[in-house]
């Protein structure tokens, strides 16, 4: 398992996807090798999931080096070395330690995860250089209009995905919407070749956390709606969200004394903290720093709804956290594009209250009816069954299944 966000990195959701997987695929007769990164490289650090790498599972940490803060002087580094990403100087340390892994171990499959793109060129390495099946599992699409904004940059990418497209045994994506886009631009690559496994939750985090969540408020005597993670100015852009809460309160539909909106880490803070300066929403909008793994899937069950803001330019993606919230069993508010990837699976699961992210109007329609729904216990919550089948475990028996595929297949040279 090629991953390069692993504990203890921090600062992505997306490091639950491989550690979960490294926890859960023993139970399905699979033994994951992690190879990672050196934490040295890592923008920050938490310690809050070290507890959970299995007991006895090895996990290999490569020399790695961050470009924008090893090699940058004075704030500035060679773009060069910062291509496809800051982390290129993990490939020569991780496909050196991905080979002796190899001969010592002897595995049956490669798996390598993105972002980051490095890892995708690990993995391409160690694939060419033994002759394994190869699987590339992307949480996100790559090269997309306008990302990597850097023309360079961009064409690396498209570089990497199409070498893994075309040369890995499968390709995963994590939505719908997202294997059909690689479908639709390499339409030469056998249709089985590219699958889908979604994200999920973690379902033992959830059991063991005890504690009388939904008795507590989370804000007393506010109702409190809680948007939980990053939010990038572009991807989840909440101005016309902002924006909302200032008409609304400038038309005493929302008062500041019962009403509240906290952020929970979300990142940005001195544009966010503008943001709603500027929209006159600063009253009603709580900007939390980070806390802990498990204290934040608290903070979800305690919440008396729950916000998701993902833009029409992330159609084809799903935020990690919608599972969770998911399993939180609060109601959710979705503010996305109806025609997304996020919006269908909230109407899978039975959730309708979805407006769009940069849409002031509907957003100032939406929001009171889903406040009064919850006030007056009618608001939507997610389907039980539909929540059982997102886990984390299920997730684990759909890759071993698929690495079963790909284990007994004829190892290839190139």
């Amino acid at each position: 398992m090629v991953a390069f966000q692993f504990p203890p990195f921090a600062g992505s959701s997306g490091i639950q996807r491989t550690l979960r997987f490294a926890q859960q695929l023993p139970s399905v007769g699979w033994e994951p090798i992690v190879l990672t990164a050196d934490p040295r490289a890592y923008p920050a650090q938490s310690t809050d999931l070290l507890s959970e790498i299995p007991e006895g599972i090895v996990v290999k940490q490569a020399f790695a080096v961050d470009t924008g803060r090893q090699f940058a002087l004075f704030g500035r580094y060679p773009a060069f070395l910062a291509r496809p990403d800051r982390w290129i100087g993990w490939r020569p340390g991780a496909v050196f330690s991905g080979l002796r892994l190899i001969r010592r171990y002897r595995p049956q499959v490669i798996w390598s995860t993105y972002p980051i793109a490095t890892a995708h060129l690990v993995a391409q390495d160690l694939h060419r250089l033994s002759g394994l099946p190869w699987v590339a599992d992307f949480r996100d699409p790559m090269a997309q209009d306008g990302y990597p904004a850097d023309s360079k940059t961009w064409r690396c990418f498209k570089s990497i995905e199409e070498t893994a497209l075309h040369r890995a045994n499968r390709s995963v994506f994590t939505t719908p919407g997202a294997a059909k886009l690689y479908r639709e631009r390499y339409p030469n690559v056998p249709v089985d070749r590219v699958r889908v496994i979604e994200n999920g939750y973690d379902e033992e985090s959830f059991t063991r956390i005890h504690q009388p969540f939904r008795s507590v408020p989370l804000v007393p005597g506010k109702l409190t709606l809680l948007h939980s993670g990053v939010i990038y100015p572009s991807e989840r852009d909440p101005s016309h969200l902002f924006a909302a809460l200032g008409q609304l309160a400038a038309e005493s539909r929302l008062d500041a004394d019962r009403f509240c909106l906290r952020l929970r880490a979300p990142g940005h803070e001195q544009l966010l903290y503008s943001l709603v300066r500027k929209h006159k929403a600063d009253v009603l909008v709580d900007i939390a720093p980070a806390i802990s793994y498990d204290e934040a899937l608290v903070e979800m069950m305690r919440a008396d709804g729950l916000v998701i803001l993902q833009a029409s330019n992330c159609n084809q993606q799903i935020p990690a956290k919608v599972y969770e919230y998911l399993r939180a069993g609060r109601p959710i508010l979705g503010l996305t594009d109806p025609a997304g990837d996020t919006a269908l699976l909230l109407r899978q699961a039975g959730i309708n209250n979805i407006a769009r992210l940069d849409s002031i109007q509907e957003i100032v329609q939406a929001l009171p009816v889903f406040l009064e729904r919850i006030r007056s216990g009618r608001a939507e919550l997610a389907d039980p069954t539909f929540v059982a089948n997102a886990s984390r475990s299920k997730r684990t028996e759909e890759l071993a299944r698929l690495l079963d595929e790909v284990g007994g297949e004829r190892p290839t040279m190139h």
